[in-house]
């Protein structure tokens, strides 16, 4: 069999992308290195991730929002309640994120900055469990048919002017295409040589599961010292930074009596520690593939970027990849995309990567166990404690900030739409599922019914009024939900139907592919 898309990493990205190419009927094979999914790492504490709102809006378009949201802590199985995933949720103010660990505050933010916002389920930032995520989402894409091959090693691989032929273990597969998003050591990107740059680590992080003869010895919370950095939230959990190039990163088996030696160092105190139940490291190691394409290779989260874990981004990062491609590359795949419109995905997505990986630089720079870095750190707390700068840190941090450069000075062009509630009650999250662009006409106007059925294969027209409009006549979406074109008072539909071109290609030219999937499947999908 040859598969439309053959995927390299059955991680959240790569099954999130796998939804997406289903979703527009596209025959997918997934291929996993891993066996086994469950890991104790994606558990509590250490598998709790912040969704930012261009993620949440993602799952909401799709119907999968309530699937990957998070259980709550609860009993374990010794009748213990599960450790928190951090400090903060003990505080008495409701914490929206850190940077470097300064925190920003939900009531010192200023929503009404963002005007082109409206209240939404999705809302702004959501605790999810990577475990739950990647339930959630495999079961999905085997929901959606997706064929996905765990204990499956993707080793090497041959493109063609027509094709991929992969070789993973005994067998080979082919596909149309082939996407990287097997983690930051990508064996897809070193093969198909990607130049993959960017600043070395400057130190090793640690995150651990311990338990302590006197854990009375450890102040609860963040704390910077003069040989590093570390968090401490009982009973037992320990995150470290150690200054050390990250020399330990992965060079020998993490052991009880070098936690041990590292804590004491970094803490300055002489704690005991007596178990080492779980631990692993990471760096702060930033690079970047120049490109994510070449020929008919791509790479998606990790595979494309990596970055150290502070601030949670990465996981956003890579989803909000998956997210951009999906409908790019189904329309390739179809036959329908206007020209370069695959480009557009590397284009658009590297320029994000790029400011996330800047973002973790700078918090590494406030992290650093000199009188400079603390010096800027006082500033920094001070700045935001403000309520700009609380809500300068939250547009960041939430990903509310986000807009693609789509050529149009409006500044709701190449940003996510807002949620829309219309006069009957349905949201515009709602009218997203089917993974097709959508034209919203507040005002019924049988020129833009006319023009949306010149794309009716690919577009959906929507008439109806909104609660709340912005001042807008009618807007136009692409697949992942993203503004496109915007008409005020009297629409201009000469630009409209340009734009519709751009994003949709020629109106009526439809592909060889498989047809997207049926109302009736997305609805078992969506309501089990």
């Amino acid at each position: 069999m040859i598969y439309d898309v053959l995927i390299a990493g059955g991680g959240p990205v790569g099954l999130f992308l796998a939804c997406e190419l289903r979703l527009a009927g596209l025959s997918v094979l997934v291929l996993e290195q891993a066996e086994d999914p469950r890991s104790p790492l994606k558990r509590l504490p250490f598998g709790m991730r912040g969704l930012s709102a261009p993620t949440s809006e993602a799952f909401y378009r799709r119907g999968l929002l309530d699937d990957v949201a998070a259980p709550k802590p609860a009993k374990d199985g010794s009748g213990e309640s599960a450790p928190s995933a951090a400090h903060w949720m003990h505080q008495s103010r409701r914490p929206g994120g850190h940077f470097a660990g300064i925190q920003f505050f939900c009531d010192n933010i200023d929503a009404s900055k963002w005007p082109y916002r409206l209240p939404s389920p999705a809302g702004t930032s959501m605790m999810v469990e990577m475990e739950s995520l990647e339930t959630a989402l495999a079961a999905r894409a085997e929901a959606m048919g997706v064929d996905i091959r765990r204990g499956c090693s993707v080793e090497e691989f041959d493109q063609s002017d027509e094709g991929v032929t992969v070789r993973a273990g005994s067998e080979t597969f082919r596909g149309r295409w082939l996407v990287g998003c097997d983690s930051g050591r990508s064996t897809v990107r070193k093969a198909g040589g990607f130049e993959f740059v960017g600043t070395d680590p400057e130190f090793t992080g640690y995150s651990a599961e311990i338990e302590m003869a006197d854990p009375e010895k450890l102040r609860p919370g963040r704390h910077y010292t003069a040989t590093g950095m570390y968090t401490y939230a009982p009973p037992g959990t320990i995150s470290m930074v150690d200054f050390d190039g990250g020399a330990f990163h992965r060079t020998q088996p993490i052991k009880l009596e070098h936690v041990q030696e590292v804590l004491r160092r970094i803490s300055g105190t002489d704690v005991t520690v007596t178990t080492l139940k779980l631990a692993t490291t990471w760096t702060d190691r930033a690079y970047q593939a120049t490109s994510y394409r070449r020929g008919r290779i791509l790479l998606a989260g990790d595979a494309a970027h990596i970055h150290s874990p502070l601030g949670g981004q990465g996981l956003n990062l890579g989803l909000g990849d998956a997210m951009n491609l999906g409908w790019k590359l189904a329309a390739t795949v179809r036959g329908d995309a206007p020209d370069g419109l695959l480009d557009t995905y590397s284009s658009e997505r590297h320029p994000v990567g790029a400011q996330v990986l800047d973002w973790s630089r700078a918090q590494v720079a406030l992290m650093r166990p000199s009188p400079s870095s603390r010096a800027l750190e006082a500033i920094i707390r001070d700045l935001i404690d403000t309520r700009d700068g609380a809500t300068y840190f939250a547009e960041r941090v939430w990903g509310v900030s986000l807009r693609y450069d789509l050529g149009d000075i409006n500044p709701l062009v190449g940003r996510s739409a807002p949620d829309f509630e219309l006069a009957d009650g349905t949201r515009l999250g709602d009218l997203l599922g089917t993974g097709k662009g959508l034209l919203l006409d507040f005002d019924a106007r049988a020129s833009l019914e006319a023009l949306a059925s010149r794309w009716s294969d690919r577009l959906t027209y929507v008439a109806g009024d909104a609660k709340d409009r912005l001042g807008l006549s009618a807007l136009l979406l692409r697949p992942d939900g993203f503004v496109a074109w915007v008409g005020e008072a009297e629409p201009d539909l000469e630009a409209a139907a340009e734009v519709a071109s751009r994003w949709f290609g020629e109106p009526g030219r439809i592909g060889g592919s498989q047809p997207a999937l049926s109302s009736a499947v997305l609805d078992s999908i969506s309501n089990p």
